[in-house]
């Protein structure tokens, strides 16, 4: 099984930096390629932003958590499973949305309020009550599995109703079949860079001597989000806000629902070393979005900034207790 995970870091310091750089440079690129062509796919179908955010864009950029996990799965160890999941959702909401809307404040839509919000909340507080036995069984996973199959359905079934809430953005006339290229091209090449940023970041990090715990709290959860981050950021800089939360709240769902879904089907998991403060953060995280979405149906600057300290907070104390 170790044939399946390919390093793309060299042995030479300086070219694993070069490496890392570039890394950044074509996570970034592809971003900007995916969310063009979501919002220019969402235009011609008229389709909400929302709902392709929530679908092709979130599925797309959890690509990274996807593999991290199933080959977790295989491998026998589910600690990394769903410590990669539980990490990212975390980082999605309070690093990503705070800094998306550090960048510009983020508009979010009533339907987004009222439906897609609290099945984020429902999805993470489902987890957390599977996990207080530490275990992930195979009706569990049969469980988020069928609730993954429930959330696209309304998600389609209510995407022509969220096309009717104009989205922020200005409608771009971009061709179907560029709209397609550039969502592939996208995906792949966002898949392909934070692989290389964690492979040579990790790498880095070892060669200061950093222990492997402080990497995969850090480096690792924050690589296999980073997809997320450059998208979420760039989708907010373009004022396409609907792509930008559509990507966190599909992606934490499909994190929960789908990743640990088949990687439980997969393979039942014992867990031993996610705490309940872990889940804890998971959970409160997504009702303070909800809270800061619900007052004026926008993440302003300032609550941005509130996000990103308490993720600051919450990295501080895993750090202190490695």
């Amino acid at each position: 099984m170790d044939t399946l995970l390919f390093s793309f870091a060299p042995e030479i310091m300086w070219a694993q930096v070069l490496l890392l750089i570039f890394g950044i440079v074509v996570v970034l690129k592809s971003a900007d390629w995916l969310t063009n062509g979501a919002v220019g796919l969402a235009t011609k179908l008229g389709i909400s932003q929302i709902v392709i955010g929530l679908t092709i864009v979130a599925i797309g950029t959890s690509m990274p958590e996807f593999f991290v996990s199933i080959v977790s799965a295989i491998k026998g160890t589910p600690d990394l499973a769903v410590g990669n999941i539980v990490g990212s959702n975390i980082f999605n909401v309070l690093l990503i949305v705070g800094v998306a809307a550090t960048v510009a404040p983020i508009a979010i839509q009533r339907a987004t309020v009222r439906r897609d919000i609290p099945i984020a909340i429902v999805a993470s507080i489902m987890l957390t009550f599977m996990m207080l036995d530490d275990n992930i069984s195979r009706i569990d996973a049969l469980i988020l599995f069928a609730a993954f199959i429930a959330f696209i359905w309304i998600t389609l079934r209510n995407s022509k109703n969220d096309a009717n809430e104009k989205d922020a953005s200005t409608e771009k006339v971009i061709p179907t079949w560029k709209s397609v290229l550039f969502i592939i091209f996208g995906l792949v090449g966002l898949v392909l860079g934070s692989n290389i940023f964690v492979d040579n970041a990790s790498s880095l990090a070892h060669g200061w001597g950093i222990s492997d715990a402080v990497i995969g709290l850090t480096i690792v959860a924050g690589g296999t989000s980073l997809p997320e981050l450059a998208t979420s950021a760039v989708a907010a800089r373009k004022g396409d806000s609907g792509i930008a939360i559509g990507n966190v709240l599909g992606s934490n769902v499909f994190n929960i629902l789908m990743i640990l879904g088949l990687t439980g089907i997969i393979s039942p998991m014992h867990i031993q070393n996610i705490t309940c403060i872990d889940m804890a953060v998971m959970v409160i995280s997504m009702v303070l979005f909800w809270l800061f979405s619900f007052t004026k149906l926008r993440v302003e600057r300032w609550e941005g900034c509130v996000l990103i300290a308490c993720f600051l907070g919450y990295i501080t104390w895993l750090v202190s207790n490695v």
